[in-house]
């Protein structure tokens, strides 16, 4: 099939590419990741709406494209001392079973892969990184913490006036 000169080629769809299924970022000089089938996109950080009677780490809710989306702050989630915002800072907009929702972090490091290594299990500790931690990879020299995003499940529910998580991964 031909076509005319100046139409443009269509692209084909890209295709997932499991060597790229890690979305890094950066909390608190702190390395972290979430499988990018979960993330829905990365946005500058807009103007947050405050609610009473939230988790201490849901930094508000933002209007985004219509949709109303909690977002956490890493920072304070995992007991980070609060950081200035920069111009690096962004939020992950990530899908969970409850509705969407916004983690707010340093910066963004990269889209990487494990290189085919399975994901190594995330070590028992207590405290603000229970239950978050799905396990552990490296890239580029750096320890890579990957999130378990259904641990913040429990956030839109809180939000939207239902339970509310003890943000140990349990809702």
């Amino acid at each position: 099939m031909t076509r005319a000169i100046g139409t443009p080629k269509r692209r084909s769809r890209l295709r997932h590419d499991p060597d790229r299924s890690l979305v890094g970022f950066i909390v608190a000089d702190v390395h972290y990741a979430v499988r990018i089938e979960t993330v829905r996109e990365i946005i500058v950080p807009v103007p947050l709406a405050q609610l009473p009677h939230l988790p201490a780490a849901v930094a508000g809710v933002a209007d985004h494209r219509g949709d109303v989306i909690p977002v956490i702050d890493l920072r304070k989630r995992f007991g980070a001392p609060e950081g200035e915002p920069s111009s690096r800072t962004k939020w992950i907009l990530i899908r969970t079973p409850g509705g969407d929702l916004g983690l707010a972090v340093d910066s963004i490091t990269d889209v990487f892969g494990t290189a085919g290594q399975p994901i190594r299990s995330a070590p028992n500790v207590d405290g603000a990184m229970e239950g978050v931690v799905l396990g552990v990879t490296s890239y580029e020299d750096s320890m890579v913490f990957v999130l378990d995003t259904s641990a913040f499940d429990g956030v839109v529910s809180a939000v939207d006036g239902g339970q509310k998580p003890n943000w140990k991964g349990e809702y």
